[in-house]
C-alpha cells in the first residue's frame, strides 16, 4: 500500500453535511504499488517490453489569473525546517516511494527514538506507525475514550488497498528543529488492543506488517490539522474510531478533535502552516534514487517563499481540485506525493495489469484547476510500466496507473519542482489554505 487518500469527513468548519471523500491508495507489491479507487495488480502482463524514451514530468505553465496574492501577518521563522527526504530501495521495493526518518517520543520526555523509513504523504493527516517499529522501551500513552463506559480510543483508518487497525495513543513528535508536542498519533498492529471490529476488517486486506504496508508508518502531512475533523466529533462513524473496552469490545464512537490523530506540522511552534516537497529532476529511463527536502512552512523563511509559483485553491471540505485532460473532466483530483504513480482512467494508453504500458513514453498535457477558476497546464509522461518494474530503478517521472474516478497526481508529478501543500484556515504568503502550489 502506501499512500492514503483519506480526507475528512468533515471539515472542521464546514459540517453541515457529511463529505465522504474517495479514499485513494498506492497499493504496494514486490513490483511496485498501484494506486487508484480499489487498488492495483501489478503482475506484469503482456504489452511492449520496449525501453520507453522517458518523458520528464516537469510542467509547462500557463495561469488563467494573478494566482499569487500576497497576504500579511504570517509569523517569520528561523528554527531548523529542511527534514531530509529520499527514494530509493524501500521494504517490499516498492517504485516512487518517498520516506523520511520521524524522531518519535514519549510525551514530555527525552525517551525518544528514530524511525526510519516512513513514507511522506501529502495525501493524508496524522502519523501512523507501526507497533513492531517502535522500540520496547518506548511506552506511549494511551487516549482515553470519551464515550460512555471509558476504554481507550482506537482508530481503523480505511485506504484503498486495506485497512490499518491501531490505537491512538500520545506522543512528541521531532523532524529538524521542530517539535509537535504531545499529539495523538495512531500505533499500529498494536498488541494491547483487541482484534478489528468486523466492519473495519471487511475494509479489505490488512496493513498490519512492514511487509503489507511497505514502510514502518505515515507522516500525512497533507491539507487539514487532522485526519477527520467535526464529523468524526459529532457522530460516532463506522470505520473511523472506536472506544475498546477491558472487555475486549470495541464499538464506534465519536471523537474530539483534540484526540484525533493530528498532522504534525499543524502543530509545530512555527513553519506550521504548511510544506513544501523539493525534489529533483529525474533522468529518463528513471534513477535508481533521488534525495530531497521536506520544508515546514509557507512564506515563513527564505527557504520557503512562493514566488512565481501556481496557486491553486482545494475545497476547503474536501481538498480536492479539478483535472481535465485527454477530454476528460476529474473533479476528484489532488496532489499526493503517497502515491507513487500518476492515477487517472484513460483508454488512449494500453495497460499491462494495472498499469499502463504504451511502447514508448506518451506525452499528454493537463489543466489543473482549484475553487476559484484559477488554472495551470501541466504536461506529463506515460511510460510503459513493464520497462521501469524491470529495472534497477526506484524514481521514475513517467509511471501511470488506472483510477475508476478521479485524477491523482502521484509522485512522478513531484519531481523537478517545489510543491506546495498549505493547509487549511492557516494564513500563508498566499492567502488561506487550503492550497497546492507549484
Amino acid at each position: 500500500m502506501n499512500s492514503a487518500r483519506r480526507l475528512p469527513i468533515f471539515n472542521t468548519l464546514h459540517s453541515s453535511r457529511a463529505l465522504h471523500a474517495l479514499l485513494f491508495v498506492a497499493c504496494a507489491t514486490l513490483a511496485a504499488c498501484g494506486g487508484g479507487g480499489g487498488g492495483g495488480d501489478s503482475s506484469s502482463s503482456s504489452g511492449s517490453g520496449s525501453t520507453p524514451s522517458t518523458t520528464s514530468s516537469n510542467n509547462t505553465n500557463s495561469t488563467s489569473a494573478s494566482n499569487t496574492s500576497q497576504s500579511t501577518g504570517v509569523p517569520q521563522s528561523n528554527v531548523a525546517n529542511v527534514q531530509p527526504i529520499a527514494v530509493g530501495v524501500s521494504p517490499g521495493m516498492t517504485r516512487n516511494m518517498l520516506t523520511t526518518s520521524v524522531t518519535i517520543c514519549q510525551a514530555g520526555t527525552s525517551n525518544c527514538a528514530t524511525i526510519d523509513d516512513i513514507q511522506v504523504d501529502t495525501g493524508s493527516n496524522g502519523l501512523r506507525i507501526l507497533a513492531s517499529a517502535l522500540p520496547s522501551n518506548l511506552s506511549l500513552a494511551s487516549v482515553t475514550s470519551n464515550a460512555s463506559g471509558g476504554g481507550v480510543s482506537a482508530e481503523c483508518a480505511v485506504f484503498g488497498s486495506g485497512y490499518a487497525w491501531g490505537s491512538i495513543r500520545n506522543a512528541d513528535v521531532r523532524m529538524a528543529g521542530q517539535l509537535a508536542s504531545s499529539i495523538p498519533v495512531q500505533v499500529i498492529a498494536d498488541p494491547a488492543l483487541p482484534a478489528a471490529p468486523t466492519d473495519c476488517a471487511n475494509a479489505g486486506a490488512p496493513l498490519m506488517t512492514v511487509a503489507s504496508l511497505h514502510s514502518n508508518g505515515i507522516l500525512g502531512v497533507g491539507l487539514f490539522p487532522v485526519d477527520c475533523g467535526s464529523g468524526c466529533s459529532n457522530l460516532a462513524l463506522p470505520r473511523w474510531y472506536y472506544s475498546c473496552t477491558t472487555s475486549g469490545s470495541c464499538t464506534a464512537s465519536a471523537q474530539p478533535i483534540a484526540q484525533q490523530v493530528t498532522n504534525p506540522v499543524s502543530r509545530f511552534a512555527t513553519d506550521n502552516n504548511g510544506v513544501v516537497i523539493d525534489l529533483p529532476a529525474v533522468a529518463d529511463g528513471g534513477a535508481v534514487g533521488v534525495a530531497g527536502s521536506l520544508i515546514f512552512g509557507i512564506g515563513t523563511q527564505a527557504n520557503n517563499t512562493l514566488s512565481g509559483s501556481n496557486v491553486i485553491k482545494a475545497n476547503s471540505a474536501t481538498g480536492y481540485v479539478t483535472t481535465s485532460s485527454g477530454g476528460q473532466t476529474y473533479a476528484l483530483s489532488y496532489l499526493d506525493s503517497g502515491s507513487n504513480g500518476l492515477f487517472f482512467h484513460s483508454t488512449q494508453f494500453p495497460m499491462c495489469g494495472f498499469w499502463y504500458c504504451p511502447s514508448a513514453t506518451q506525452t499528454a498535457n493537463a489543466s489543473i484547476t482549484g475553487v476559484d477558476g484559477v488554472s495551470s497546464t501541466v504536461s506529463f509522461g506515460v511510460g510503459n510500466s513493464n520497462t521501469m518494474f524491470a529495472s534497477a530503478n526506484n524514481a521514475f517521472n513517467n509511471l501511470a496507473g488506472n483510477s475508476s474516478q478521479g485524477f491523482g497526481w502521484g509522485l512522478p508529478f513531484f519531481y523537478g519542482k517545489r510543491v506546495y501543500t498549505a493547509i487549511a484556515e492557516r494564513n500563508t504568503s498566499a492567502g488561506v489554505g487550503p492550497y497546492y502550489a507549484f
